[in-house]
């Protein structure tokens, strides 16, 4: 055979082999559905352990995927964490504490949906990603904080939020109940009129609902998030038939004393307390929250179905996560801000097409999720990223791939150290408004601060030890990759 016959053959032969590796890898590339409610806790889902509060929805998808019991927020309000994921980047290495859109301290790196854009792939949010003022901006139908370069096309959903007619309540600092239905970051239940459809998320389940059928022919990395069941409690009123009548509902243990041992740093910005909420208004507002959680999961279930309806789910990395967690009554707190358990801790499921289910006690935290699903789909992981790629323990839950999990709350200069073994929390730098100290294994609910014990002076001083050094770390190694 003649040298340019060969040549030509050979040029041929690789001209396929490139045309059948692209093909393979457009055949394998997963799309991203990204599912995040707004202020939700784990307690409230039945698939970790609610026995009140059903969520069939949520619980079809962890029976299919992994669920971590041991996830963590980097920030324990919607500013701070929203942008700690999407960015890749601690709270404390890019200065992002408050409400803020992340562009100006981050630069030109590319957010996680921004990386997929930049790869080929359809992004899009609905409603929720970055912060977003919740009632007021749904109101108004604004982006908040969000970035616009991190998507192709954004969306979002106005609703009517403490306005939407039916029968509410300000629970909130209301002991005479002469308060007329307010709105603001205030404690309201409105079992309104209307159907799903009326307010935001309804709203936000169909714009998915659609995006998804449309695009289902190329990559996507759909971000779809509802606010529920963040304040207001406003859900129709169908949803709240399960909690009625309120009075019939339990609140968390209430001990004696249980604020005795806690810094006053630590005690939360709302208690039962200070919103001068008696019982039936404490019973009334975990109701509102249920039945706000079991709206929002019903939302879930028209975007799960839709994805089905359209061949996708052997295609589509699904993950549902919230932006932190909140206190339901535990200790007489209620709502997010704190660094206990069930306010620093979130909801994490993720579904890769193949895995098998199960459930995972590693320690986890939100930063992961940008670069274990970059992964995931093939692409390149930056470097420069500070969460871990826990894709192995997607394979194999039993293995540790973080040692401890860190999160702030910069409200009240506070830090989390969470290891298996113990919960660490200390508020400022030098500790001077005090620590917390937690044995998790023998007082899961956090009753006792063991931080004065001489008997554990050794571990409070590795961990204060432990967490200078971490944010050493989380600082220089974001100024050393600007």
């Amino acid at each position: 055979m003649k040298a340019p016959l060969v040549r030509a053959l050979a040029c041929v032969f690789c001209a396929l082999t490139a045309f059948s590796a692209k093909t393979h890898g457009d055949e394998t590339r997963y799309n991203v559905l990204f599912i995040i409610s707004d202020d939700l806790t784990s307690t409230a889902l039945s698939c970790y352990g609610n026995r009140v509060c059903a969520t069939p929805n949520i619980d079809r998808l962890a029976a299919r995927g992994t669920r971590f019991t041991r996830a963590y927020c980097q920030g324990t309000y919607c500013g701070p964490s929203r942008a700690s994921f999407m960015s890749g980047y601690y709270p404390h290495a890019t200065g992002v504490m408050g409400y803020t859109n992340p562009r100006p301290q981050i630069g030109d790196r590319a957010t996680w949906s921004q990386h997929f854009k930049n790869n080929g792939y359809y992004t899009a949010r609905v409603s929720k990603i970055f912060h977003m003022g919740v009632p007021g901006g749904i109101e108004e139908g604004s982006d908040g904080a969000d970035d616009a370069l991190s998507w192709t096309e954004r969306f979002n959903s106005p609703g009517p939020e403490w306005k939407a007619p039916g029968v509410g309540e300000t629970l909130e600092s209301n002991p005479d109940g002469k308060k007329p239905v307010v709105g603001g970051n205030t404690f309201v239940v409105v079992e309104a009129d209307g159907d799903d459809l009326v307010h935001s998320d309804g709203k936000t389940a169909a714009k998915a609902v659609e995006l998804i059928d449309k695009h289902k022919e190329e990559p996507f990395w759909l971000g779809v998030g509802f606010v529920r069941p963040h304040v207001p409690f406003v859900a129709p009123k169908s949803y709240f038939g399960p909690f009625l009548p309120y009075d019939k509902l339990d609140l968390p243990e209430k001990v004696p004393g249980d604020w005795d041992d806690i810094p006053k740093a630590g005690i939360n910005y709302k208690t039962s307390v200070n919103m001068k909420m008696d019982l039936r208004r404490q019973k009334k507002a975990m109701g509102g929250y249920y039945a706000s959680v079991a709206y929002m999961d019903a939302q879930v279930g028209k975007v799960l179905d839709a994805l089905e309806q359209a061949g996708l789910n052997e295609k589509t990395i699904v993950i549902f996560t919230s932006d932190h967690g909140y206190h339901v009554g535990e200790h007489d707190f209620w709502a997010k801000v704190s660094l206990h358990e069930e306010s620093a801790s979130v909801p994490l499921i993720i579904s890769v097409p193949g895995k098998k289910p199960a459930v995972c006690h590693s320690l986890v935290e939100l930063l992961d999720l940008y670069p274990t699903i970059a992964g995931l789909c093939g692409l390149e992981i930056p470097s420069r990223l500070q969460g871990k790629n826990i894709a192995p323990l997607l394979d194999d839950p039993t293995i540790a791939v973080r040692e401890a999990g860190f999160s702030v709350a910069p409200s009240s200069q506070g830090f989390l150290l969470r290891e298996h073994k113990w919960a660490y929390i200390q508020y400022k730098e030098d500790a001077s408004a005090g620590i917390e100290l937690f044995d998790m294994e023998n007082d899961p609910k956090q009753y006792t601060n063991l931080a004065e014990s001489a008997e554990h002076a050794p571990v409070v001083a590795r961990f204060k030890s432990k967490l200078a050094e971490k944010l050493r770390a989380v600082r220089d190694y974001y100024l050393a990759r600007k």
